[in-house]
């Protein structure tokens, strides 16, 4: 349950939503590392506060306890950790594991891929985070999902509230993890399950509801700088203010139309230390495929200033801001996309078919093949002595093959190759290799 088999068409597929990603990773300017899919049992534990119980643990190997990894930012604070990195910039695509139920048509899996870009190291304020939010928008602007917002908050504004409305600190965590679900709760059930199972007053349960209800932009922030109660406090003071400073900076990028303060947004994840972030896809351009695939959050991510130092012998510190691209869940909105339209997805990359009119003549094939798969060309050819043309042409269509490169005795005689354009039927013949590979990049 929860994992996949991927057929050609879904592959090539998920093949091009990665590029796309990676390809905006890699414009940031940054590198890309690899981390074992397991990680010792005690890395993981105590950094995801309710989540940890879906970590996958592993049976006692040869005296370590194990479990598989269930993210990539944990491995990547642990990697920095051991190898005393102060200063990177990483991207990271790799499957992570998590013992959840399954909800496969939004996108959730027990196994799949997460696409993480992170910088760590001592920066000004708000520059690498405000970096983050771009990418976000660039990726999802580059992948024509549909219209989507992308929600901002700040733990320390979240833990300013908590304080002004009397919630005991030891109790942040647990609270956070309920506001967490405003998204796909309503008001009254939050509050029930912060007064019944986290045993706050409803006091303190409907103060906080003030405050999480709240969403807007740069307005907003300045209004809760001017609150009598939040303007005392010193950690909500300070996550307002970079806050206000993040928001300066998105305008300067163009982006504050799709970015939203929202104080009701909280990310259960326990290592978050500041700034926080989800995109959210908000409807989608084609009535077909709401129906049928409903998503909420395909990014999120956030500033984890301490989770490095969890890892060093000596708590040194590694400040860290990073996304993460819920691939699983933009793939299915695409697949569902391609379902409905009916488009056919080309499961290979090859550019031309070589094939023979006449019989007896496997041996020009092989000759023909072998000098254009020298020259780097992708090509291909029927495993038959003697096929029919019609068949090699009718394969070309089948599977969306650009041109066909005919060899028959004449042409053989000539010192030619007989390139046929599969789509238009139009017919040139050159003299072989040069020219072949000459027309195969307009292609």
């Amino acid at each position: 349950q929860g994992t996949r088999d991927h057929p050609p068409a879904q592959a090539a597929l998920r093949d091009r939503l990665l590029a796309a990603v990676v390809a905006c990773f890699k414009r940031h300017g940054a590198a890309a590392i690899d981390t074992p899919v397991l990680e010792l049992r005690e890395t993981l534990t105590g950094k995801y506060g309710e989540e940890a119980k879906l970590i996958y643990e592993l049976q006692d190997q040869g005296g370590e306890l194990l479990a598989l990894r269930y993210d990539l930012t944990v491995p990547f604070a642990r990697y920095l950790a051991m190898n005393k990195i102060t200063n990177m910039k990483r991207y990271h695509v790799a499957k992570v594991y998590r013992r959840d139920n399954p909800a496969t048509t939004r996108g959730r899996y027990r196994e799949f891929y997460q696409c993480d870009f992170d910088i760590a190291g001592q920066f000004d304020p708000m520059i690498p985070d405000a970096e983050c939010l771009k990418i976000v928008h660039e990726i999802l602007s580059d992948l024509q999902l549909g219209d989507f917002l992308i929600k901002v908050n700040d733990r320390r504004v979240l833990n300013g509230v908590f304080a002004v409305c009397g919630i005991p600190e030891s109790k942040f965590i647990t609270t956070c993890s309920t506001v967490d679900k405003l998204d796909k709760m309503p008001w009254e059930d939050v509050k029930n399950e912060m007064v019944g199972e986290k045993g706050l007053s409803p006091e303190a349960a409907d103060h906080i509801g003030e405050y999480v209800q709240l969403h807007g932009g740069l307005d907003l922030i300045e209004r809760l700088l001017q609150d009598p109660k939040l303007s005392q406090n010193k950690l909500a003071k300070e996550g307002l203010g970079d806050m206000k400073l993040l928001f300066e900076y998105l305008t300067l990028f163009g982006i504050t139309g799709k970015i939203s303060f929202d104080l009701s947004l909280a990310r259960g994840l326990d290592y978050y230390t500041g700034v926080i972030f989800e995109a959210v896809l908000l409807q989608q351009e084609d009535n077909h495929v709401e129906e049928s695939v409903s998503v909420g959050s395909v990014a999120g991510g956030g500033r984890y200033d301490g989770l490095v130092g969890m890892f060093d012998p000596k708590g040194r510190k590694v400040p860290c801001v990073g996304v993460s691209i819920g691939i699983e869940r933009i793939f299915s909105i695409l697949e569902q996309r391609v379902k409905v339209s009916g488009e056919k997805l080309r499961t290979t990359e090859t550019q031309v078919l070589v094939a023979t009119p006449q019989k007896h003549l496997l041996a020009a094939r092989l000759k023909l093949i072998s000098e254009l798969w020298d020259a780097g060309i992708k090509a291909e050819m029927f495993y038959k002595k003697d096929p029919k043309l019609l068949k090699q042409l009718q394969y070309c269509e089948d599977m969306g093959i650009p041109l066909a490169a005919i060899v028959g005795e004449q042409e053989l005689t000539d010192g030619v190759v007989k390139l046929r354009d599969v789509t238009t039927r139009q017919e040139v013949r050159m003299s072989f290799l040069h020219q072949i590979s000459n027309v195969l990049p307009k292609i």
